[in-house]
């Protein structure tokens, strides 16, 4: 797995020439491209969040189009429209922003749900249908939403199905004292990003995502993710619980994590490393635990803290062999 973690250090290292002092934040991203999934950014203007999806784009060579969503905007703002070609005598397909590899969708929570739905079809199926024709998206694909999480007047609540198919939910924060002086002093003359070069190419990317998927996981380790996500249906605290979908997000953000430190098998470590950014915002937190100010990152550190950690052997029959 040595071309993973080198493949995820040469991102992380580009990354960082722009983004300052967000190293964790940064990884979780690594973490959702090598498991294709999408990533929700939660948190307040001026932070970097439309900067780290320009750059991740920038890092990977791949194109990339941003969505401003607005109150007013339509389904095929999103996905594209058929235009009559009075010349040709036909229909074409004017493709949307939505058909690109890394999508930024600015503050998702202002479209109306019929807009906000338009992106359902392709983060899980990878493609998009408009008047009846089916067109597949290139790879890699990869939608990074963003949100402010202060600001609510005008907006609309992601549904549960959409939120349930980002793989990880984060939060930048705000840089410490001496991480923003290094931002003034980078910026002064010019931009970093406007400097910034690609760092891997496109068959590397495709060929680390099917890397990933060969990680091992042990039989106990998976007991123990979907022990994990079962607590958050049996507990008192929690209205509706997380799906078998982050069961699976779950397992496959831990092979990730995995691979970018080296090891071709899963911990226990790195389940609990990621259960918070995978199953917080897949749970309804109950009227009685938001009266109590429980929130649901506060409600998964609380169940994986009560999970027993699982005993035994993690690493494949082969790998076993070879340490002793």
């Amino acid at each position: 797995m040595a071309d993973i973690k080198a493949f995820g250090e040469r991102v992380i290292d580009n990354l960082e020439k722009v983004i300052v002092g967000k190293r964790q934040s940064i990884e979780l991203i690594v973490i959702g491209l090598l498991c294709q999934g999408h990533v929700l950014i939660e948190d307040v203007p001026g932070v970097g969040k439309t900067i780290l999806a320009r750059s991740l784009a920038r890092s990977l060579d791949c194109t990339f189009n941003r969505i401003q969503f607005t109150p007013d905007m339509l389904p095929s703002d999103v996905t594209g429209v058929s235009i009559y070609n009075q010349q040709k005598n036909k229909f074409e397909f004017r493709a949307g922003p939505v058909i690109g590899q890394i999508i930024l969708a600015d503050e998702i929570n202002r479209a109306t749900p019929k807009t906000q739905a338009a992106l359902l079809e392709a983060m899980e199926e990878r493609q998009v249908t408009v008047d009846g024709t089916t067109h597949i998206l290139p790879k890699p694909f990869m939608v990074m939403a963003t949100q402010n999480p202060i600001e609510y007047e005008g907006t609309f609540p992601l549904p549960e199905a959409q939120l349930d198919r980002f793989l990880l939910r984060l939060r930048l924060g705000y840089p410490t004292m001496q991480d923003e002086i290094r931002v003034l002093g980078d910026q002064q003359i010019q931009h970093p990003l406007e400097s910034l070069k690609s760092a891997v190419k496109l068959k590397e990317i495709l060929q680390a995502v099917d890397d990933v998927r060969q990680i091992y996981i042990s039989p106990v380790i998976k007991k123990y993710i979907v022990e994990l996500t079962t607590r958050t249906r049996q507990s008192a605290d929690v209205y509706l619980g997380a799906s078998p979908r982050g069961s699976l997000s779950l397992a496959r953000a831990g092979q990730a994590r995995a691979a970018l430190l080296g090891r071709d098998f899963v911990l226990p470590d790195d389940i609990q490393a990621l259960a918070v950014a995978v199953l917080a915002h897949r749970i309804i937190v109950s009227p009685a635990a938001r009266l109590s100010d429980l929130s649901s990152d506060s409600i998964i550190k609380e169940i994986v803290h009560a999970t027993p950690v699982p005993g035994g052997e993690f690493a494949p029959e082969p790998e076993r062999k070879k340490s002793k």
